[in-house]
């Protein structure tokens, strides 16, 4: 099976390709990138990819997803942090699937850095549920902050509450506070791990259990990207999973407090997210990105 990682030279990924049944697998590691990483920023430049290049890395992230895709949840953390060399992330927003995801790499103590990205506008029953979880799985999350020069300049420009009078401003503070910290976050890492399901919106059905963030240069690991919302919430019932408690209250979705609100029974999932736009792509940025597809992802 091919697996990537980043080499220590000239910034270019690699892949080795080794069998999952292998104790101490022999990797023999092909050039496939030439992708250059920013020494400023840590994130990746798309241009200059040759077609081979991609190629390369559509068929790492193929192969992986077709060795992951028929475990279980468990099972798919698990593999996954064992087969992928380099550092892994997992960013949280403290919604109900991340809160299972988290249950399990607390349970199984896997290598992987919990991060959440602190807007400095979170509901205060998500900063509960935050140091509940600290102290229910002996862990630390390492939180993320907006650049302080950049908060202020972003409420000079626009006001406090300015993102409710332009999708401008909207996309703006969603920048400062939410995709330039990941940016940071993101840094030197081989994966990215979320908690994003495909049935959460139509811009979300494209996703796939492996993909490739071609702007920080990381496979993105989806592990319930086949999950439904029953069946996230029925895992945390069963396991006594701690969640956030707006979500009794009707919040299907929860972000930032000023742009997140309750929704009604039969509404999509995220509709409650910057409801005063006209329905469309509801993404703050940190997703937006299209699938790759492959020849055998099209033959699904």
């Amino acid at each position: 099976m091919l697996l990537w990682r980043k080499s220590s030279v000239g910034g270019r990924f690699s892949v080795a390709r080794v069998s999952l049944t292998d104790e101490s697998p022999q990797l023999q590691i092909a050039q496939v990138g030439s992708e250059h990483i920013s020494e400023r920023s840590g994130v990746g430049s798309q241009s200059g990819v040759s077609s081979t290049e991609w190629s390369g890395l559509r068929v790492l992230a193929t192969e992986l997803e077709c060795n992951l895709e028929p475990l279980s949840l468990e099972e798919r953390l698990v593999c996954m942090r064992r087969e992928v060399r380099g550092k892994a992330i997992f960013t949280t927003s403290f919604g109900a699937e991340d809160q299972v995801i988290l249950h399990l790499l607390a349970q199984h103590q896997l290598e992987i850095d919990i991060v959440t990205l602190d807007t400095g506008r979170l509901f205060a029953e998500t900063y509960t549920l935050w140091a509940e979880s600290e102290q229910r799985y002996g862990i630390r999350i390492r939180a993320i902050y907006p650049q302080h020069a950049a908060v202020e300049a972003l409420v000079a420009a626009y006001g406090i509450n300015g993102f409710y009078n332009s999708l401008e401003a909207r996309k703006s503070c969603c920048y400062t506070r939410k995709i330039e910290p990941l940016n940071r976050a993101l840094a030197g890492a081989a994966a990215w791990i979320t908690g994003i399901r495909s049935d959460q919106s139509d811009t979300r059905r494209e996703i796939g259990l492996v993909d490739i963030d071609w702007d920080h240069g990381v496979l993105k690991f989806n592990p319930l990207f086949d999950w439904s919302r029953g069946a996230v919430l029925n895992f945390a019932r069963e396991k006594n999973v701690p969640i956030n408690s707006l979500h009794a209250k009707g919040f299907a979705s929860i972000g930032c407090a000023p742009c997140t609100r309750a929704i009604k029974d039969g509404d999509p999932e995220r509709a409650g997210r910057w409801w005063w736009e006209q329905e469309g792509n509801k993404e703050c940025g940190l997703h937006e990105h299209q699938r790759i597809f492959t020849t055998s992802d099209q033959a699904k």
